[in-house]
């Protein structure tokens, strides 16, 4: 019978083959391209076994969660929050979170950063952009015509530092559409907050599209850890 670390190793193995191809096929190194699996709904346990396979990165998207989690687990990760943040669990995601993936608005930010000055630390932050149409119902971000100015506001708080964008390809569109319009915020970005060079983006379905449209980061869940648990 197959052991979860088996079981885990043999998906990462999987996973990183189609990593490897779709650098190839883009021209890229696979090296530009990060993994982060996405560890929400599963036990702290598999994250210690992704740490023991050379993941040094894993996504959460629930503070309670991520909180125990990241208690039980004594390996070293570093800790992504991917999901919507609320104003006022910034001081409880600061507990446990390293980065931030989900900036999309002024309020958070000004949250995170007076969070992050009374823990005494430096928080890095991704600003999430929605690729999503007007008539569309999008999966949270800021509208692309919004991002340099929510930049200009969080290069100006103290303990925050922008590394980049991330985003989500909305349900029924073009994965290459929504991802190159990403590529053309990011070099928006760029203009302002020349250090910001992480584009997280792709998940299971469609990395290979992120990938070719220029994600340094690949966020995937299902694809290595399996269906999630009821």
């Amino acid at each position: 019978m197959t052991s979860r670390r088996e079981e885990l190793e043999q998906h990462l193995a999987a996973v990183r083959r189609r990593i490897d191809l779709a650098c190839v096929q883009a021209g890229r190194s696979p090296a530009s391209v990060t993994l982060l699996p996405v560890t929400k709904t599963f036990p702290a346990t598999d994250v210690a076994l992704l740490a023991e396979l050379g993941c040094t990165d894993v996504g959460e998207s629930r503070d309670q969660e991520a909180r125990q989690k990241r208690a039980e687990c004594t390996l070293p990760v570093r800790w992504h929050m991917i999901g919507q943040v609320q104003r006022k669990k910034a001081r409880q995601i600061l507990q446990w979170a390293d980065v931030v993936q989900s900036v999309d608005r002024p309020e958070v930010a000004d949250s995170l950063s007076a969070a992050a000055v009374s823990a005494d630390k430096v928080l890095e932050v991704l600003i999430q952009v929605s690729l999503a149409s007007h008539d569309q119902p999008g999966r949270g971000g800021v509208r692309a015509n919004g991002l340099e100015q929510l930049a200009a506001h969080i290069q100006q708080l103290p303990a925050l530092r922008l590394a980049g964008i991330m985003a989500v390809a909305p349900l029924g569109q073009d994965p290459y559409v929504a991802f190159g319009a990403l590529a053309q915020a990011q070099q928006a970005l760029l203009q302002i907050a020349p250090q910001a060079l992480v584009v997280s983006a792709g998940m299971s379905g469609d990395l290979e599209a992120a990938i070719a449209c220029g994600a340094t980061q690949v966020r995937i869940g299902g694809a290595i850890l399996g269906n999630r648990p009821v």
